[in-house]
């Protein structure tokens, strides 16, 4: 009896340890198969979606979520998270709008600073004062929506339409209105990210520091610079994403890029970035912020309400996660 089963072992065992090897060995192929699949499926609910006007849509809505999940990449291989991105986001994006009467460069430098200087107390609070970053970044998203509330009816009191530029960076297109601006932004944007991570001294600490930060203190490494470098840089991302949003709706409020943040933490796990630090990459987050993209579109085109689309999004969003962990042997 043990002689005539061992074949049959062998035969279901190490087919599927292949298989499931060779998806590990290749996570992009998984979500790009994802992204086909959800391509297909919005096409065929909307025929008119395989136009470049509709796939432009997809892109207008991927790449603010892009680089906003960039930050979320870049602190969850620290082994922290940024719970306040949404609001940095729009904090930026009230102050670009605010100043936008004084010219667009003034506007969007004001805006980014904010996301700089936001992004560098969380570090501060996280690092030197280790402060939860769960706890530290939620407290800084509540202070800065009651901090501009208040601002809105005095020291911020005005314009919140903004600049033109801005509007045509965030949701303008050229070459006959096929390509949006703001995917320029992304790809640029990508392409640091990606240097940075791969080639830099700052990029390996961060893997480093999530992986296994008793090793990188008894190496000599300050943590703790280290925390503070990659908050503020998660701030100036969160804060470009934000300015860009505005740029696409045109004008902005309090509310403006809020709803942003689960997806955005939901594009960087998709895309195989670990919650628990040392484990993922940009790459994967860029496609996990387009499969997110074209669902937002698949959802818009099915009519959707409000409350409906929460629940197939939250649904379809852990069943990704959960098929990504499953088929690549991450869980």
């Amino acid at each position: 009896m043990t002689i005539s089963n061992t074949p049959m072992i062998e035969m279901e065992v190490l087919p599927d340890s292949k298989w499931r090897t060779a998806l590990r060995d290749r996570p992009l192929l998984v979500l790009g198969i994802v992204l086909i699949a959800l391509v297909i499926a919005t096409a065929i609910i909307e025929p008119r979606y395989l136009s470049v006007s509709g796939l432009r849509n997809t892109v207008l809505i991927a790449a603010p979520l892009g680089i906003m999940a960039a930050a979320q990449t870049i602190l969850m291989l620290t082994g922290g998270i940024d719970l306040s991105v949404g609001m940095i986001a729009t904090a930026a994006a009230y102050v670009a709008g605010n100043q936008s009467p004084n010219g667009a460069g003034i506007a969007i430098v004001l805006g980014l600073l904010v996301g700089v200087v936001a992004g560098s107390i969380n570090g501060v609070g996280v690092g030197i004062f280790r402060v939860n970053p769960l706890i530290m970044t939620l407290a800084m998203s509540a202070i800065l929506l009651g901090l501009f509330t208040a601002l809105s009816f005095t020291v911020l009191q005005g314009s919140t339409t903004v600049a033109q530029f801005i509007k045509t960076i965030g949701g303008g297109s050229f070459l006959g209105n096929r390509v949006p601006y703001n995917a320029l932004v992304w790809a640029a944007v990508s392409v640091l990210i990606i240097y940075g991570l791969r080639r830099t001294g700052l990029g390996r600490l961060l893997y480093a520091v999530g992986d296994n930060p008793i090793a990188v203190r008894l190496a000599g490494i300050r943590i703790w610079q280290v925390q503070i470098a990659a908050y503020a840089i998660a701030g100036l991302l969160a804060a470009l994403a934000g300015i860009l949003l505005a740029g696409r709706t045109g004008a902005v409020d309090l509310q403006l890029a809020v709803n942003f943040l689960l997806p955005s933490v939901a594009a960087a796990v998709i895309g195989g970035t670990s919650i628990f630090g040392g484990i993922g990459s940009y790459s994967g987050t860029i496609l996990g912020a387009l499969i997110l993209g074209v669902l937002t579109t698949m959802l818009t085109f099915l009519d959707a309400g409000q409350a409906i689309q929460q629940i197939v999004y939250g649904g379809i969003v852990l069943g990704l996660a959960w098929l990504y962990a499953r088929v690549t042997g991450t869980s």
